[in-house]
């Protein structure tokens, strides 16, 4: 439930994206009516709107969001505040310059922040991100927790990349599709990935 509940804003993006380019005329209407001052130019075309509906309506369901579990009165995790900078930040730069290449770096922005922490909190500060998430579920060598650690750095490097590589050489539909689908595949194929190998510790530590 908690993965559906930071996945959210993705998955509003996708149907928005979606219902735009089914309906351009009406996503242009909608955009160029409730936000052209937001919009350089004010000019917005039908080929445009869907990406940017789709982003302004991103940004606020990312708000929307922590605005919930601050009011609930909930602790919000560190990466739902990162994805709320992120997204404002390349979000507002695609409304505004009316340019989709800005919010299709996002997804990379965002997966490299967290390689990087990963790796530099294992390197420069001896803290292992990983070990402190899950030590409470599993026991596992130090080792173990350092390759852990490392994999799960080299995969969010290797996702973003791979975002830019579908983002510049594929259409923007395409783009949108592997945004959830195939970066949510990957995720889970990793994860069951790391589960296979972590069996056999689970088991030893049994």
């Amino acid at each position: 439930m908690k993965f559906l509940f930071d996945l959210l804003p993705v998955i509003i993006f996708f149907t928005v994206f979606k219902w735009g380019e089914s309906h351009a005329d009406s996503a242009q209407a909608l955009i160029s009516h409730y936000f052209s001052g937001l919009v350089s130019g004010g000019v917005i075309t039908a080929d445009q709107a869907p990406i940017l509906l789709a982003t302004v309506v991103m940004i606020v369901a990312s708000v929307a969001q922590i605005a919930y579990l601050l009011a609930r009165g909930r602790k919000v995790d560190p990466m739902l505040w990162v994805s709320l900078l992120i997204v404002g930040v390349f979000g507002g730069a695609t409304i505004y310059f009316h340019n989709e290449n800005f919010i299709k770096w996002k997804p990379t922005v965002l997966y490299w922040c967290f390689g990087a922490a990963l790796f530099g909190g294992q390197i420069f500060m001896r803290k292992n991100l990983i070990r402190s998430t899950m030590e409470q579920q599993i026991k596992l060598p130090d080792a173990i927790w350092q390759r852990l650690n490392l994999a799960w750095s080299a995969f969010f490097l290797a996702m973003g990349v791979l975002n830019l590589y579908v983002a510049f050489n594929f259409p923007t539909a395409t783009w949108v599709n592997f945004k959830l689908f195939g970066g949510m595949g990957l995720m889970f194929a990793f994860i069951v990935a790391q589960s296979l190998f972590l069996s056999r510790y689970m088991k030893d530590s049994a």
